[in-house]
């Protein structure tokens, strides 16, 4: 049986290099059952979420990464969030007749945003032009310009599996270039097939036999959104009272439904009134799924 829903991460005991490896199952399919789009787009959504997952797991804090890319073109909107914890979701907005290109053909103009958001505290946000063939070469080029670290990344998604790879130079070994071309060019021969369907132990032995690899524990991942009532709540008093009434004069509830899991949220007026007063806000209506 595939491993699924893990993240290995691995390193080359000898060489100035570190790897990941993820598989996305049930998490992928969670993340996906209330997004639209054709087959492409919601691949490029398990392509996103294998990625930013990855990605995380590359730096030691506490809260959630974001991998946000958008732009003028026919997919609008494409966001992957995992928290410190594996915990993923995501949403892609496009026109429905999206079915292939360049970066540049789907987003236009558009720009790739990393976030990090730790609590209190100030996130953290790099940004770079939404450039490339795909996701991992735009990707490749954030890591270039923003971190100064080598870094390649495979990913391919299909309607049952999203899967990742990744290979990164350690900060402070920069100078093992042979080495790192050597298990860069080894890397290269992996397929979609390959990466969709092995476990990670064979795809390593696959491509890295010759080298010392020690791989750690597998992580597991797990789709859960973060939306919640109270957090719709303030988002509802940022709107402003004004805004708010209007909306209950015209539909008598206001009605949210969360766009990374298809959650209900209604709240009449009784509930904005608690919203806007200054002592906060209870919760008197139910969440409906």
């Amino acid at each position: 049986m595939i491993k699924q829903d893990i993240l290995h991460r691995f390193l080359f005991e000898e060489l100035g290099v570190r790897g990941e490896w993820i598989k996305l199952g049930a998490s992928w399919q969670a993340a996906r059952q209330h997004q639209q789009g054709t087959h492409f787009v919601q691949e490029l959504l398990g392509q996103a979420l294998a990625a930013v997952t990855m990605l995380s797991a590359t730096v030691k804090f506490s809260g959630s990464m974001i991998l946000q890319a958008q732009g003028d073109g026919n997919i609008k909107t494409l966001v992957a969030q995992a928290t410190h914890d594996r915990k993923i979701r995501g949403l892609v907005r496009s026109h429905k007749d999206v079915d292939g290109g360049s970066l540049a053909t789907l987003f236009g103009q558009g720009r790739l945003v990393l976030t990090i958001e730790m609590g209190d505290s100030d996130p953290y946000q790099g940004i770079v032009p939404l450039e490339g063939e795909n996701l991992a070469n735009a990707l490749e080029t954030y890591f270039q310009q923003s971190e100064q670290l080598k870094t390649r990344l495979w990913l391919f998604a299909d309607q049952h599996h999203a899967a990742g790879l990744l290979l990164q130079e350690l900060p402070a070994q920069k100078h093992f270039q042979a080495d790192w071309e050597r298990i860069e060019m080894l890397a290269n021969t992996i397929t979609r097939k390959e990466l969709l369907e092995l476990d990670c132990e064979q795809v390593l032995h696959r491509l890295f036999n010759e080298e010392k690899v020690r791989l750690f524990d597998p992580e597991p991942i797990a789709f859960q959104c973060a939306c919640s009532r109270p957090r719709i709540g303030r988002t509802l008093r940022a709107m402003g009272r004004p805004e708010l009434e209007d909306i209950l004069r015209e539909q008598h509830q206001i009605e949210v439904i969360c766009e990374f899991c298809g959650a209900h949220y209604l709240f009449d007026k009784v509930d904005v009134e608690s919203i806007l007063s200054q002592d906060g806000w209870g919760t008197t209506s139910e969440t409906r799924h």
